[in-house]
């Protein structure tokens, strides 16, 4: 595809439409151009393709790591989950009901179906219904009540990576899916005290892998009442602001009291011998982090993927038009990637791929542009007589090509890598910070988060709102109201800077801090 522009035409991008044209479609093209996941047969599911499962098992490598380095082991625990579990905390189960799949017989026999005609029919049903695992709270605490006996037992730091299935009608790759990909924390302890440290150390580290591996810049906060995880005490998030100034939560962790610990009697002997609950956690990020990544980095030629992790670091493209000067291009290619395979970089080792593949060199350099791989190098006969290498950035035009050596690109690589690492980070917080606005005026609050009306049918739909810092008295029917009038809801008050008492952008009631109202995935 060229990306030549016509004399007085619009310039030409990969991706249709654009992000200014029509965001939610822009986002599924970027997705399928990405070639990062496709819709399955099954309603609401998808099929994580390799680019893009890549990026989630780099993801995954990342977390494991702090997880274990801040002290959490991890396990399994069964994808079905006894009804009567769920029914142990009734918040809990209200919360996840009109959501859960649910299991009902365990074998299938020849009959008749529904619609009169012969076929396959479920048979032998079950004594009790199996949930197919919404969230692991209740099933998880059977076992911690098995584990749990005395506080020398404590604390308990368990992660689960797991699936999980929760029936949702809308779906949208990635953001929201009735099955997706996730990990799971769950810890008990001894003290309240112990539990809410837990809490917040977690949140730390979603914010901290958001930030320094994703380039996304978060608000860290507590969520209100009626956002609050179901049969949590307190629920805190992470959140983002995507391109179209719309809200992601990016990750949540939950100081879940003693609420599952009475459910599932998970139960201990204190140091003087009285017998007590424990204080539970759970703490969660999902495959959504993928939807986030593009959203916070793609432009309208497809992905752009943060280099520390990226599944390949650098693509080497082979030019090759004359068979002569295949074997000689081909060997300087393999030497180079050789040589770069040797380097590390945040914490593994540079990847390199070199595609040889039959294409033709301009579907090749647009194939890795929408993946978003962060460097492409082409190296030809010319090349070779001049002893260099044709260097391409992601972050830049893809008319941008670099010349040098080989050795000065071996010798820099690293460090362009990381470059590009922290101008993607600057570049989502300038986007952040310039759609972030304090609000106190009621009619300023409303317009802008209300669109305006197009000037034509073909005028692209305009981009409103962002992350409105306004004041808040935490009252539920406000909120409630607030959500079906505009859409937008409380993301979060934030942990830090937001104690500044006045009136209530919605009742003017007096209120004592400010929090984060958007709109939201």
């Amino acid at each position: 595809m060229s990306n030549q522009a016509k004399p007085n035409a619009a310039p030409q991008t990969a991706i249709t439409p654009t992000r200014d044209q029509h965001y939610a479609e822009w986002y599924q093209q970027v997705v399928r151009a990405a070639d990062l996941a496709e819709n399955s047969p099954v309603r609401g599911c998808m099929v994580i393709k390799p680019w893009g499962y890549a990026l989630w098992e780099n993801m995954q490598r990342v977390l494991d790591r702090m997880f274990k380095d801040t002290g959490h082991k991890n396990a399994y625990f069964p994808l079905f989950i006894p009804l009567s579990f769920l029914e142990k905390e009734a918040e809990h189960v209200e919360g996840f009901a009109k959501e859960c799949a649910v299991v009902t017989h365990h074998r299938l026999q020849a009959g008749i179906k529904p619609d009169g005609k012969p076929g396959l029919v479920p048979a032998g049903e079950l004594d009790e219904p199996l949930v197919v695992r919404p969230t692991s709270e209740t099933i998880i605490g059977a076992s911690f009540a098995k584990w749990v006996q005395s506080y020398r037992d404590l604390p308990l730091l368990i992660n689960q990576w797991a699936n999980v299935v929760r029936w949702e009608m809308r779906t949208r790759l990635f953001l929201r899916t009735a099955e997706f990909l996730w990990q799971e924390g769950h810890t008990a302890h001894a003290t309240e005290a112990e539990a809410r440290e837990e809490t917040m150390k977690m949140l730390e580290v979603y914010a901290d892998f958001a930030e320094n591996w994703m380039a996304m810049p978060v608000v860290k906060g507590r969520k209100t009442d009626g956002e609050r995880f179901p049969g949590a005490v307190d629920t805190f998030s992470i959140e983002a602001m995507m391109q179209d100034r719309k809200a992601l939560q990016a990750g949540t962790s939950h100081f879940l009291g003693q609420n599952f610990a009475k459910a599932s009697e998970i139960k201990f002997l204190d140091q003087g011998g009285t017998l007590q609950h424990a204080w539970t956690t759970s703490w969660g990020v999902s495959t959504r982090l993928v939807g986030g990544l593009v959203m916070t980095h793609a432009d309208d030629d497809g992905l752009m993927v943060p280099p520390r992790l990226a599944p390949t670091h650098v693509v080497i493209l082979p030019i090759t038009p004359k068979p002569e000067s295949a074997a000689a291009v081909n060997e300087a290619c393999d030497k180079l990637a050789k040589r770069l395979r040797e380097l590390p970089y945040a914490g593994r080792m540079v990847e390199v791929e070199v595609d040889r593949r039959d294409l033709r060199g301009g579907d090749k350099m647009w194939g890795w542009v929408k993946k978003g791989a962060p460097l492409r190098v082409e190296i030809g006969p010319r090349d070779l007589e001049q002893n260099a290498v044709s260097v391409c950035r992601r972050d830049r035009s893809t008319k941008e090509r670099t010349a040098m050596s080989a050795d000065a690109f071996v010798a820099g690589v690293v460090a362009m890598l990381e470059e590009m690492q922290q101008a993607m980070f600057a570049k989502a917080k300038a986007h952040q910070d310039a759609n972030t606005r304090t609000i106190d005026d009621p009619a300023e609050f409303r317009a802008f988060f209300t669109p305006k009306k197009q000037e034509s049918e073909n005028s692209p739909p305009e981009i409103h709102g962002g992350f409105a810092m306004s004041r808040f008295a935490m009252d539920a029917k406000d909120e409630a109201k607030l959500k079906d009038e505009l859409g937008v809801t409380v993301r979060c008050i934030p942990i830090e800077g937001s104690d500044d008492p006045g009136p209530c952008i919605l009742s003017g009631k007096p209120a004592t801090r400010r929090v984060v109202f958007a709109k939201s995935y």
